[in-house]
Formats: C-alpha cells, structure tokens, sequence
C-alpha cells in the first residue's frame, strides 16, 4: 500500500472525526489520523483537566506568533515523514501554511461542512471538550475565531466537498465513494 494523505477542513461539529474514524473501520491498511488540535491539547491537559475550543485556539494563535504560522504544521510534518505507508488522515486544517503542506505533499483536501445548528447539536452530544455544551449563540461566537476564519475560503479551494446534513449511513456512502475516487 502506497502513502496517501488527505486533509481535513470542516467547521465544528461538521463530521471530520466521524470521517476518521470511519476509515479506521473500513480501511484494509493502516491508517494514521493526526489532529492539528493534538499537541495543544497535549498541552493544556497538563496544566488543566478539562480542554476548551477556546483555550486551544488561544494557545494555537500564541505558538504561531511566538515560533510562526506554520509551527503546528511543522510538528505534523515530523510525524508524517516517520510513516511509510497507509492512509494519513490530517484533521482540522485551518491555515493556509497547513493546506499548503498538504498540497505539496501530494494530497487531497476534503472540505466537510454542515448547516450550523445540526453541528451545534452534533457537538452538545458528543461533549469532546468542556464547551462543546455551550449555548448556540456562543458556539456561534466561536466559529467567529480567528482559527476558524479561513475554513470556508479552503473548502471552496478543496478537492472535494462533502455536505453531511443527512444520516450517518448517508455520510458513509459519500466517505466510501470519496476514498475509492482517491485509489
């Protein structure tokens, strides 16, 4: 099995783990999902218990001023070129220098979306992080951040589109039908 990379950009609660995790299931050959988010949760979980979107964002923009904008991409990047085959699913794209990454290493980029009140749901149930139950006016907030400011511009620039508004059965299909346009 050769390496193929694909790059994940999506709002909140669009269905980008739910992708991962479904090629873990169906996947023949090793897979290897890397979150952008990752090492900031690494992170915070060793000052705090609990991870909020907000205080990875923080963290996230106080790395890229400190040590540059691609600085999560570069941490990445370590972790892909140690792998030698399979499928590398990269999770949560939201810069430019990311997506670039991904492009230049031959990849394809999905763009997952939703429409914003099935996502908020999505993530009041799933409970991920500690404000993923926040109110709908403040996960509205949230997608205002700075780190989710580019997602739509890079999905209109994505390779493929998936809109996940139906069933989890329907998302699947779409997902199977994706990888087997990637072989």
């Amino acid at each position: 099995m050769k390496k193929i990379i694909i790059g994940l950009t999506g709002e909140m609660g669009a269905g980008k783990d739910t992708f991962c995790n479904h090629i873990v299931k169906v996947s023949q050959g090793p897979v290897f999902c890397l979150k952008f988010s990752q090492p900031l949760s690494e992170v915070l979980k060793i000052f705090f218990d609990e991870v909020t979107r907000n205080d990875q964002q923080w963290l996230g923009i106080v790395l890229r001023e400190r040590f540059g904008e691609d600085i999560l991409a570069k941490a990445l990047l370590k972790k892909i070129n140690s792998i030698d085959k399979g499928i590398i699913l990269l999770n949560g794209i939201r810069y430019w220098q990311e997506y670039n990454m991904v492009k230049d290493l031959g990849g394809a980029m999905i763009y997952i979306t939703a429409d914003s009140k099935l996502r908020w749901q999505r993530l009041q149930n799933r409970g991920e992080k500690k404000d993923d139950s926040a109110p709908y006016e403040k996960f509205l907030e949230l997608e205002k951040a700075a780190t989710e400011s580019l997602i739509q511009e890079m999905g209109k620039k994505a390779d493929y589109k998936i809109e996940n508004n139906n069933s989890l059965e329907e998302f699947h299909k779409k997902i199977d039908n994706l990888i087997k346009d990637l072989n």
